[in-house]
Parts: structure tokens; C-alpha cells; sequence
């Protein structure tokens, strides 16, 4: 009897250890289950998203938001870098500057047109985008926003970009500078897609400029300015 009461016993403080052990870790295994914390985990993505897009995005629309950030300014495209030093060897220095000026004004006028992109992007992730971004690396919610919505901003930036270089002048400006370039001896003929080349560098720089917003808020804590956003990205620290 006394052996079948200490068995008993001891089944039931091993089941109360387990209980609390489970109570525990269920709020860890709750933000995993649909329905419950995944609504935080996303939500606290979007924002992320969200704040990315505000902060860094909007900042490219601005007047001089390409022209005058160094880590996104559009300089003339490889087959034009000859050009370009050419044309400075000649004194035309600042024609070559206008010409670059006005590639990165068209930018800035293009990017206008993401807002509402990225917008869709944000309200279709899923909960198994939103367990992957937050579990994955320090660009993972950029590569989400890359991978969904490249084709359609370029089909929307593409023509800006070129209205644009007409609306300014840069239609004009740049064939002046492809006439007198190609006027000079012994060089090589161009005729670069300047607005092809323009749109993918205006593409290149929006993903640019928020993955430096989400690797702040994944590394920096003081950059979690939210509630939401310090609860979530909580989770990753311990990832």
C-alpha cells in the first residue's frame, strides 16, 4: 500500500511539473498559433513594413531624395561612365551634371507611385510570410516587398520615368549630351535605355532604403517605437 501511495505521489507531482513547464511556454507557443498571437506577429510586421515605407520610401520623393543621398544617387550607367568622363576632360562638366541631376529627379517623381503597391503587398502577407520575415534575416521583410511587388512598381515607375524626362527637360538635355559625345573622334557611338536604366535604379534604391529601416529595427531597440513593434520583434531576439 505504502509503495502504491508513494507511486501515486510522485505521478502527481511529475504531472504538475509538467503542467506548469506547459503553462510556461504558452505564451512562445501561442504567438505561433493562428488565430491568436499570429495576429500580433503580423500586425507588428506591417507596421514594421509600414514605418519603413514612411520613414525611408517617402524620403525619395522629396526634392533632391536621389539626387542628394549618396547611398541611392543615380549616376550614369556603365556604358556612359566613358561619357561622362569625356565630356568633363572637354568642359562640359556641368552638362554631364545635369544630365545625372535630371536621371535622379525622374526617380524621385517615379517613387510617387509605390505607396499604394507596397500598400496591397502588405495586407496579402500571410501568416507563413510573416513567421518566415520575422525568423529570417536582417532584409527578410525587404526581400517579401521585393519579391511581390518589383513587377508592378516597374510597370508603374516605367512611364513616369519617362514623362518625366520630358516634363523636365532631361529628354532633351541628355540627347545634347549623346549629340556632342558622339561628335568627338574615335569614340564609340551610344544610345543607352536611360529609361529602362533609370527604373531599375529607382528600384534598387526604395529596397534599399528599407532594408536600412528594417535592420534598425531588428538590431536597434530604440528603434522599436511602438508597442506592437517592441512585442513582436521581441520574439526575434531570441530566435
Amino acid at each position: 500500500m505504502k509503495k502504491i501511495l508513494l507511486l501515486a505521489v510522485t505521478f502527481s507531482l511529475t504531472s504538475c511539473a509538467q503542467v506548469q513547464q506547459t503553462l510556461n511556454q504558452l505564451p512562445q507557443i501561442a504567438s505561433q498559433i493562428p488565430g491568436n498571437g499570429t495576429v500580433d506577429i503580423a500586425s507588428g510586421l506591417k507596421e514594421a513594413l509600414n514605418k519603413g515605407i514612411t520613414q525611408q520610401v517617402s524620403k525619395l520623393t522629396a526634392v533632391d531624395g536621389f539626387y542628394k543621398n549618396e547611398a541611392v544617387k543615380i549616376l550614369m550607367p556603365e556604358e556612359l561612365q566613358k561619357v561622362d568622363a569625356t565630356l568633363r576632360k572637354v568642359g562640359l562638366s556641368s552638362l554631364a551634371d545635369e544630365g545625372i541631376k535630371m536621371l535622379n529627379r525622374a526617380a524621385e517623381d517615379a517613387v510617387k507611385e509605390a505607396t499604394p503597391i507596397f500598400v496591397t503587398a502588405v495586407k496579402n502577407m500571410t501568416f507563413t510570410d510573416a513567421k518566415n520575415i520575422l525568423l529570417g534575416s536582417d532584409n527578410a521583410a525587404t526581400n517579401y516587398l521585393q519579391g511581390s511587388t518589383t513587377t508592378a512598381l516597374y510597370a508603374k515607375f516605367n512611364p513616369v520615368i519617362k514623362n518625366s524626362f520630358e516634363k523636365v527637360g532631361a529628354d532633351a538635355v541628355w540627347k545634347n549630351i549623346i549629340t556632342k559625345y558622339n561628335t568627338i573622334p574615335l569614340v564609340k557611338k551610344v544610345n543607352p535605355d536611360l529609361t529602362d536604366y533609370t527604373t531599375n535604379q529607382a528600384l534598387s534604391g526604395v529596397f534599399k532604403m528599407i532594408a536600412v529601416e528594417e535592420k534598425e529595427i531588428r538590431n536597434d531597440i530604440s528603434a522599436r517605437t511602438t508597442p506592437l513593434l517592441q512585442k513582436v520583434f521581441a520574439l526575434q531576439d531570441g530566435k
